[in-house]
């Protein structure tokens, strides 16, 4: 087996549930949560949350694609999130809980816009998806604190609310990938 890894960049909401969720399957060697795709340096959490730095709540996954396929997690994260939904996700509201994609190189670019022009073709959603597709930034690694939030809190009352019913559809759903 190769031991080339490869990464992807995805905003899709509280980055809390999307890397609860990575963090379960086979071959994804670590989800990470941060911010990516803002104009300040260093952003904090409390400063995206405030929404004027500009930056998504982003997890990092570093995957082995020989395990789990790009297309594999493009189509796991749009069934964890509305992509139909601009800047929010439930009652999470703000550009920081926007859906994107931060593609890596050309193939997971055309990947992304492969797989949202097959779903608005087979009118997955009742909606438009606006995921938005754009090209890798910087990668603010998130405090210690939200690193493996959901296992780490899993009595949060948001975690109760909205990450464990999340999961377990997602876990239901994805049986046969996680590890």
């Amino acid at each position: 087996m190769s031991s080339t890894l490869a990464q992807a960049t995805l905003a899709g909401g509280c980055f809390w549930c999307i890397e609860a969720a990575f963090n379960s399957l086979q071959g994804i060697v670590k989800a990470e949560s941060g911010y990516m795709g803002g104009h300040t340096e260093n952003p904090t959490y409390k400063a995206v949350c405030e929404g004027n730095t500009g930056h998504a709540e982003v997890v990092q996954l570093t995957f082995n694609p020989e395990l789990i396929t790009y297309r594999d997690i493009l189509e796991i994260f749009f069934a964890l999130h509305d992509p139909t939904q601009l800047n929010r996700q439930g009652n999470d509201i703000g550009t920081q809980y926007r859906s994107a994609i931060f593609f890596h190189d050309q193939s997971q670019q055309k990947a992304a816009l492969e797989i949202i022009q097959e779903m608005t073709d087979d009118n997955t959603w009742p909606d438009a998806i606006i995921t938005e597709v754009s090209p890798l930034a910087t990668f603010y690694c998130g405090e210690d604190y939200h690193q493996e939030y959901f296992n780490n809190n899993p009595e949060n009352q948001y975690c109760q609310a909205v990450v464990s019913p999340k999961l377990a559809k997602f876990k239901k759903k994805f049986a046969e990938k996680l590890k």
